[in-house]
């Protein structure tokens, strides 16, 4: 069902990236280029892949959960509603992890990797999100009693309103900025400043950056630097995918003993090794 939200909703994506670069190549042609669009594109379909086939390989395991569920929750708009708040909660804990854990930051680093930020930077996803772990972080909603194809389908809807916050042609948005994941939100969470660095996770509500202390406000004296430090060069979307995976394993062999090697995989990633042939820490720091 998430696949197919997200294609329903592929005409208004497609549309709005048409007209943003439309929008800058006068103002400022350098947010798209061919290249970096085209590749997003590629990592898009290689995800959609990937995420389709997951799917039906653990929707079995929501079903047996949802067996053992806590409570009996009959599909109502306020149940979905509750649905709605509660998965954007775990997607915040889920977002937040991918930037502590190593093992998790090995997937997400595929859509931080580019130096611009635009809607088609929303297409930027690994294929090895179901290998780092997306999936588990929604397994609590089907113990809770949400049936598992409503599940789906919020974390589908979910995703698909992030794709709006992917831009830099919408300023701030005055009281909506209090509660929601606006442009300048995540602006800041793209950003490799050191004042930006690992900061709002939200999903669709703010509200759990500021209730666990990761927000930080937009500040028009620090312009937001997109992308990694240690940015890989490269637009070829097979080494945007596996190029952490491949550092970290290799860590994770040079590491002393499996404490080390443990902490390499798990640890946040900043521990990463540095060894000759590599920079140090092609990561998000």
């Amino acid at each position: 069902m998430e696949k197919w939200i997200l294609l329903g909703m592929g005409p208004v994506f497609i549309a709005c990236i048409a007209i943003e670069a439309w929008y800058w190549r006068e103002r400022r042609p350098e947010i798209y280029s061919w290249v970096d669009t085209l590749s997003n594109a590629g990592l898009a379909l290689m995800h959609q892949g990937a995420d389709a086939v997951a799917w039906v390989l653990v929707i079995g395991i929501y079903y047996l959960i949802y067996q053992h569920r806590v409570f009996d929750l009959p599909t109502s708009a306020w149940t979905i509603a509750g649905l709605f708040l509660a998965q954007d909660f775990f997607y915040y804990f889920f977002h937040r992890a991918s930037h502590r854990i190593r093992w998790m930051w090995a997937s997400h680093v595929t859509h931080h990797s580019s130096e611009q930020l635009n809607f088609s930077t929303a297409f930027r996803q690994s294929l090895t999100y179901p290998i780092s772990g997306m999936w588990l972080f929604w397994l609590p909603l089907a113990w809770l009693g949400f049936e598992p194809k409503n599940i789906v389908a919020v974390v589908a809807i979910n995703l698909g309103f992030q794709f709006f916050v992917h831009t830099q042609a919408i300023g701030k948005l005055g009281w909506v900025e209090y509660v929601f994941n606006t442009p300048s939100h995540h602006r800041v969470h793209h950003a490799r400043n050191p004042k930006y660095i690992d900061r709002n996770y939200a999903g669709v509500l703010i509200v759990w950056d500021k209730l666990f202390g990761s927000f930080v406000e937009e500040d028009p004296a620090v312009p937001c630097d997109y992308g990694i430090i240690g940015q890989i060069q490269s637009h070829n979307p097979i080494r945007l995918t596996f190029h952490e995976w491949i550092a970290m394993f290799g860590d994770a062999a040079r590491a002393h003993g499996m404490r080390g090697a443990i902490a390499q995989l798990f640890g946040p990633p900043e521990r990463a090794l540095s060894h000759p042939g590599r920079p140090p820490s092609v990561i998000h720091r």
